[in-house]
């Protein structure tokens, strides 16, 4: 018996549509990366871009459990001395780009290379409700019915 190794021509990509409105932001990024990755497919090949398109809504309705909304910081180097900046994860998502959160914690949730980077550009984030994707006809996943640990209700 052979060990199957998919090549681009039997590699079947599928468009799915996740609304992230009130779902746990590492417990969203970790699924995603999974799709991303085609680790959810019987046929997934380690060297191959084998995932399926994701589209990602309502990016600003994302929540962050315990007190991550406040005091979670994100770093990043100018290049020049002297030159590290820090944001809150609030002032993200209530700034100009919220959907930068998401991208983010996708990324890191990728192994680091070439072929992460091909397989994160089939990751589509939007701040709102509209996405320029209908004609794809996405599939819905609903992430909210996996897990009721997945939706975090605001008390």
């Amino acid at each position: 018996m052979k060990t199957f190794s998919a090549n681009p021509s039997n590699i079947e990509k599928k468009w799915i549509l996740i609304d992230a409105e009130d779902l746990v932001l590492g417990r969203l990024a970790a699924l995603i990366a999974m799709r991303l990755r085609g680790k959810h497919k019987a046929t997934f090949t380690p060297h191959m871009d084998c995932g399926d398109n994701v589209i990602v809504i309502n990016a600003e309705k994302v929540k962050l459990t315990g007190r991550k909304y406040e005091n979670k910081k994100y770093y990043w180097h100018t290049g020049h001395p002297g030159g590290i900046k820090e944001r809150t994860a609030r002032q993200i998502i209530e700034g100009k780009f919220p959907e930068r959160v998401i991208q983010k914690a996708v990324q890191r949730m990728l192994p680091g290379g070439p072929l992460s980077r091909v397989q994160l550009s089939n990751l589509r984030v939007y701040a709102g409700a509209a996405h320029p994707h209908e004609a794809q006809s996405p599939e819905v996943l609903d992430v909210k019915a996996l897990s009721a640990k997945n939706v975090r209700v605001n008390k």
